[in-house]
Protein backbone atom coordinates (compact mmCIF):
# COMPACT_ATOMS: atom_id res chain seq x y z
CA UNK A 1 0.00 0.00 0.00
CA UNK A 2 2.95 2.16 1.06
CA UNK A 3 4.97 1.90 -2.09
CA UNK A 4 1.31 2.46 -4.24
CA UNK A 5 0.74 5.52 -3.00
CA UNK A 6 4.70 6.36 -2.94
CA UNK A 7 4.11 5.54 -6.88
CA UNK A 8 1.52 7.61 -7.27
CA UNK A 9 3.26 10.74 -5.55
CA UNK A 10 5.98 10.18 -7.81
CA UNK A 11 3.80 10.55 -11.09
CA UNK A 12 1.94 13.27 -9.91
CA UNK A 13 5.29 15.01 -9.31
CA UNK A 14 7.12 14.16 -12.33
CA UNK A 15 4.00 15.45 -14.28
CA UNK A 16 4.32 18.91 -13.05
CA UNK A 17 6.40 21.50 -14.63
CA UNK A 18 9.11 21.68 -12.63
CA UNK A 19 9.82 24.65 -10.30
CA UNK A 20 13.04 26.46 -10.54
CA UNK A 21 15.91 27.24 -7.85
CA UNK A 22 18.32 29.87 -8.13
CA UNK A 23 21.45 28.38 -9.76
CA UNK A 24 19.64 25.68 -11.45
CA UNK A 25 18.84 25.82 -15.74
CA UNK A 26 15.33 24.63 -16.40
CA UNK A 27 13.95 24.18 -19.87
CA UNK A 28 11.04 25.94 -20.55
CA UNK A 29 9.98 24.10 -23.86
CA UNK A 30 9.75 20.47 -24.03
CA UNK A 31 9.67 19.81 -27.84
CA UNK A 32 6.44 18.44 -27.95
CA UNK A 33 3.90 20.68 -26.88
CA UNK A 34 3.03 24.11 -25.38
CA UNK A 35 2.93 22.97 -21.94
CA UNK A 36 3.99 25.95 -19.47
CA UNK A 37 3.00 28.46 -21.68
CA UNK A 38 0.01 30.67 -22.49
CA UNK A 39 -1.37 33.17 -25.16
CA UNK A 40 -2.53 36.22 -24.25
CA UNK A 41 -4.35 36.75 -27.34
CA UNK A 42 -4.66 34.48 -31.01
CA UNK A 43 -3.37 30.99 -29.30
CA UNK A 44 -3.65 29.66 -32.81
CA UNK A 45 -0.24 31.96 -33.50
CA UNK A 46 1.74 29.49 -31.62
CA UNK A 47 2.57 25.86 -32.67
CA UNK A 48 4.76 22.87 -32.36
CA UNK A 49 5.63 21.76 -35.52
CA UNK A 50 8.63 18.84 -35.95
CA UNK A 51 9.66 19.68 -32.50
CA UNK A 52 9.45 22.83 -33.06
CA UNK A 53 7.79 26.19 -31.87
CA UNK A 54 6.89 27.81 -34.41
CA UNK A 55 5.36 31.63 -34.18
CA UNK A 56 3.30 33.12 -36.47
CA UNK A 57 0.83 35.67 -35.69
CA UNK A 58 -2.90 35.47 -37.78
CA UNK A 59 -2.70 39.15 -37.15
CA UNK A 60 -0.70 41.82 -35.50
CA UNK A 61 0.31 40.90 -32.96
CA UNK A 62 -0.11 38.20 -29.92
CA UNK A 63 2.54 37.00 -27.25
CA UNK A 64 3.14 34.17 -25.69
CA UNK A 65 3.94 34.03 -21.51
CA UNK A 66 5.94 31.59 -19.75
CA UNK A 67 3.29 30.57 -16.79
CA UNK A 68 4.78 27.54 -15.30
CA UNK A 69 1.93 25.47 -13.66
CA UNK A 70 0.22 28.81 -13.03
CA UNK A 71 -3.91 28.51 -13.56
CA UNK A 72 -3.79 32.63 -13.83
CA UNK A 73 -1.00 34.95 -14.14
CA UNK A 74 2.49 34.25 -14.95
CA UNK A 75 6.07 33.42 -13.45
CA UNK A 76 7.90 36.12 -12.53
CA UNK A 77 11.88 36.48 -12.98
CA UNK A 78 13.82 39.16 -11.62
CA UNK A 79 17.47 38.09 -11.99
CA UNK A 80 17.90 35.27 -14.49
CA UNK A 81 19.56 34.32 -17.40
CA UNK A 82 17.76 32.86 -20.28
CA UNK A 83 19.05 31.48 -23.73
CA UNK A 84 16.87 30.31 -27.00
CA UNK A 85 17.53 28.81 -29.78
CA UNK A 86 16.03 30.44 -32.68
CA UNK A 87 15.98 30.71 -36.59
CA UNK A 88 13.56 32.43 -39.31
CA UNK A 89 11.85 32.81 -42.74
CA UNK A 90 13.22 35.63 -44.72
CA UNK A 91 11.60 39.15 -44.16
CA UNK A 92 10.37 37.74 -40.47
CA UNK A 93 9.92 40.19 -37.20
CA UNK A 94 9.40 38.53 -33.54
CA UNK A 95 11.04 39.32 -30.12
CA UNK A 96 12.03 38.07 -27.19
CA UNK A 97 10.30 40.04 -24.03
CA UNK A 98 11.19 39.88 -20.28
CA UNK A 99 10.01 42.20 -17.02
CA UNK A 100 7.07 42.30 -18.86
CA UNK A 101 3.24 40.84 -18.03
CA UNK A 102 -0.17 40.76 -20.39
CA UNK A 103 -1.24 44.25 -20.32
CA UNK A 104 -1.38 46.20 -23.72
CA UNK A 105 -0.98 49.70 -25.13
CA UNK A 106 -2.94 49.54 -28.20
CA UNK A 107 -5.44 47.64 -30.58
CA UNK A 108 -2.58 45.94 -31.89
CA UNK A 109 -1.39 44.02 -28.69
CA UNK A 110 1.74 46.01 -28.12
CA UNK A 111 3.30 44.71 -25.21
CA UNK A 112 2.91 48.04 -22.55
CA UNK A 113 5.60 46.99 -20.19
CA UNK A 114 8.93 45.48 -20.13
CA UNK A 115 12.36 45.31 -22.67
CA UNK A 116 12.15 43.35 -25.91
CA UNK A 117 15.17 41.73 -27.26
CA UNK A 118 14.37 42.26 -31.06
CA UNK A 119 14.52 39.15 -33.56
CA UNK A 120 14.30 40.81 -36.97
CA UNK A 121 15.60 38.57 -40.47
CA UNK A 122 14.46 42.29 -42.47
CA UNK A 123 17.57 44.10 -43.80
CA UNK A 124 15.46 46.78 -44.41
CA UNK A 125 14.38 47.17 -40.11
CA UNK A 126 16.48 49.89 -38.67
CA UNK A 127 16.11 47.98 -35.58
CA UNK A 128 18.04 44.40 -35.95
CA UNK A 129 18.27 40.78 -34.16
CA UNK A 130 20.03 41.36 -30.88
CA UNK A 131 18.49 44.88 -30.29
CA UNK A 132 17.12 46.13 -26.63
CA UNK A 133 14.31 47.54 -28.69
CA UNK A 134 14.23 51.24 -28.80
CA UNK A 135 16.79 51.69 -26.04
CA UNK A 136 20.41 50.08 -27.65
CA UNK A 137 19.27 49.61 -31.45
CA UNK A 138 21.59 47.91 -33.45
CA UNK A 139 22.11 48.56 -37.37
CA UNK A 140 23.54 45.36 -38.52
CA UNK A 141 21.88 41.94 -37.59
CA UNK A 142 25.70 39.84 -36.19
CA UNK A 143 23.83 36.97 -37.86
CA UNK A 144 21.92 35.22 -40.66
CA UNK A 145 18.38 34.42 -39.01
CA UNK A 146 17.22 31.96 -42.17
CA UNK A 147 19.60 29.37 -39.74
CA UNK A 148 19.94 28.65 -36.49
CA UNK A 149 21.39 31.03 -33.71
CA UNK A 150 21.58 31.19 -29.76
CA UNK A 151 20.31 34.07 -27.88
CA UNK A 152 21.69 35.26 -24.66
CA UNK A 153 19.81 37.83 -22.39
CA UNK A 154 21.07 38.25 -18.62
CA UNK A 155 19.22 41.13 -16.07
CA UNK A 156 21.74 41.07 -12.73
CA UNK A 157 19.54 44.08 -10.91
CA UNK A 158 19.80 47.07 -13.42
CA UNK A 159 22.30 45.49 -16.03
CA UNK A 160 20.93 44.28 -18.65
CA UNK A 161 23.47 42.25 -21.62
CA UNK A 162 22.91 40.65 -24.71
CA UNK A 163 24.44 37.77 -26.67
CA UNK A 164 23.93 36.15 -29.92
CA UNK A 165 26.44 33.45 -31.05
CA UNK A 166 28.29 33.85 -27.82
CA UNK A 167 29.18 37.24 -29.13
CA UNK A 168 28.52 40.22 -26.21
CA UNK A 169 25.95 43.09 -28.89
CA UNK A 170 24.42 44.82 -25.65
CA UNK A 171 25.59 45.52 -22.22
CA UNK A 172 23.16 48.24 -21.13
CA UNK A 173 22.62 49.40 -17.58
CA UNK A 174 19.22 50.98 -16.42
CA UNK A 175 19.85 54.54 -15.04
CA UNK A 176 18.03 55.61 -12.16
CA UNK A 177 14.37 56.97 -12.27
CA UNK A 178 14.38 56.11 -16.12
CA UNK A 179 11.95 58.28 -18.19
CA UNK A 180 11.19 56.78 -21.48
CA UNK A 181 9.60 59.14 -24.59
CA UNK A 182 5.93 59.00 -24.70
CA UNK A 183 4.49 55.61 -26.35
CA UNK A 184 7.89 53.77 -24.39
CA UNK A 185 6.86 54.48 -20.53
CA UNK A 186 6.61 50.95 -19.42
CA UNK A 187 9.95 50.14 -21.06
CA UNK A 188 11.82 49.60 -18.12
CA UNK A 189 12.93 46.97 -15.07
CA UNK A 190 10.44 46.04 -13.10
CA UNK A 191 11.70 45.66 -8.93
CA UNK A 192 9.05 42.56 -8.72
CA UNK A 193 10.67 41.23 -12.19
CA UNK A 194 8.24 40.19 -14.39
CA UNK A 195 6.65 37.12 -17.03
CA UNK A 196 8.88 35.98 -20.44
CA UNK A 197 6.84 36.02 -23.66
CA UNK A 198 7.38 35.58 -26.97
CA UNK A 199 6.10 37.80 -29.51
CA UNK A 200 4.40 36.19 -32.91
CA UNK A 201 4.64 39.86 -34.88
CA UNK A 202 2.61 39.49 -37.71
CA UNK A 203 1.23 37.07 -40.29
CA UNK A 204 4.26 38.01 -42.28
CA UNK A 205 6.78 36.72 -40.04
CA UNK A 206 7.87 33.34 -38.97
CA UNK A 207 9.83 32.12 -36.30
CA UNK A 208 10.77 29.02 -35.23
CA UNK A 209 12.15 28.32 -31.31
CA UNK A 210 14.20 25.35 -29.42
CA UNK A 211 15.87 24.71 -26.75
CA UNK A 212 14.75 27.45 -24.68
CA UNK A 213 15.80 27.28 -20.81
CA UNK A 214 16.65 29.37 -17.85
CA UNK A 215 18.10 30.14 -14.69
CA UNK A 216 17.49 32.05 -11.92
CA UNK A 217 20.28 34.15 -10.02
CA UNK A 218 18.65 35.12 -6.90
Amino acid sequence: MHKRILFIGLFILSSMTPRLWAGDWMTLFNGKDLTGWRANVLPESFKVVDGLLRVQALKESAHLFYVGDLKEGFERFKNFELEATARSEPESNSGIFFHTDMSVQNAKNHLAKGYEVQLNSSPKDKRQTGSLYDVVDLAKSPVDETKWFRMRIRVENKHIVIQVNDRKVVDYVEPENVKRPRGRAGRMLDPNGGAIALQAHDPASIFYFKEIRIKRLD
